[in-house]
This record gives structure tokens, C-alpha cells and sequence, in this order.
């Protein structure tokens, strides 16, 4: 049996959670959503900011209709 690298294992699907009403017709990560209340704030996104926003936008997802 052959062991797999860490970087090649495969990502598990986001975390979908079903908003409707408040979600438009595209789906929003968790990461742009704090992104969007953050920067309403006035307060600047760094590098870090980014990398965090893609890691939460993988795993948790808004959306507006049912997972399949």
C-alpha cells in the first residue's frame, strides 16, 4: 500500500450552512463575510488577513439553497 504526502490528500468539501433569504444567488465563504464586517469597520486587511479568509472560505460556505 502506498502512503499519501499530506499535500496530496484531498481537501473535504466546505461546511455548507443554508441561509436563505440572506445569501444571494452565489454562494459567500465565511472568510468574505469577515472580511466585509471587518473592513465596515475600517479596519485594513493584512496578509495574514488573506490567508485566513481562503482557509475559512474552504471549509465554511453560505448559501441559498439546500446541499445536494
Amino acid at each position: 500500500m502506498e502512503k499519501r504526502k499530506p499535500e496530496e490528500e484531498a481537501e473535504p468539501k466546505p461546511y455548507r450552512i443554508r441561509l436563505p433569504g440572506f445569501v444571494g444567488e452565489q454562494e459567500i465563504g465565511l472568510g468574505d463575510v469577515i472580511k466585509k464586517g471587518i473592513s465596515y469597520l475600517g479596519i485594513k486587511a493584512c496578509g495574514g488577513c488573506e490567508a485566513r479568509r481562503a482557509k475559512l472560505n474552504r471549509r465554511v460556505v453560505f448559501t441559498r439553497t439546500t446541499p445536494r
